[in-house]
């Protein structure tokens, strides 16, 4: 299992203490490390988050906008999302990549459109994703199956302590098939062996 960690674009130099800091005195949610390599038969679990001052990603118009930067980057960089769920404050996202050495490109890819698309609609500037990606690299059949499962039910996690879960998540690719709406159809093998929910994790 190896976790990748990298920096969505932003500015500052490469030398000690340069770049922008976190705010509110907090430090970076993810730490600096070398990217590892990773085989294009392997899909990745990527979680994006978004500075407070973007909104509820939730909300329809926000919602709306997310999916369409989706299906911009559909099938280009050589990179498809097969599942997504979009969350009040981060997205998660399980894509496979044809050139794994394009992969900070195409996630940068999607975080410019998506920066674009919520700027616009918050009517703001700046800054949008609060902190580097975080990256996952799923290297078994049970690692995938839980990870599927993980982002497709995410949205449990995150209901009112009142509010009983049911039914599918309308904001994820739960309520998408194939190659319809922003995902496209798996090619890995690993995610081909995963079905669209039910799914029942692995221990």
């Amino acid at each position: 299992m190896k976790q990748l960690e990298m920096k969505l674009p932003s500015r500052g130099g490469k030398r000690e203490g340069a770049g922008r800091k976190p705010k509110n005195g907090a430090t970076a949610g993810v730490s600096h490390v070398r990217r590892p390599q990773f085989k294009a038969r392997h899909p990745v679990h990527v979680t994006m988050r978004v500075l407070p001052g973007v909104g509820f990603l939730r909300g329809f118009s926000r919602r709306k906008a997310i999916e369409n930067a989706l299906r911009e980057v559909k099938l280009r960089f050589g990179m498809r999302v097969v599942h997504y769920s979009i969350q009040g404050t981060h997205l998660h996202l399980i894509v496979e990549v044809e050139d794994p050495s394009m992969f900070s490109r195409a996630i940068q890819g999607l975080a410019i459109r998506l920066a674009r698309a919520l700027n616009r609609i918050a009517g703001r500037t700046g800054k949008v994703f609060s902190d580097r990606f975080h990256s996952h690299v799923l290297e078994t059949l049970r690692e995938v199956v839980n990870a599927v499962r993980y982002v497709l039910e995410n949205f449990r996690h995150h209901l009112r302590e009142d509010v009983a879960p049911e039914g599918t998540d309308p904001c994820s690719s739960a309520i998408w098939s194939g190659d319809g709406g922003p995902v496209s159809s798996p090619m890995t093998w690993l995610l081909r062996q995963v079905s669209r929910p039910p799914l029942r994790a692995l221990a």
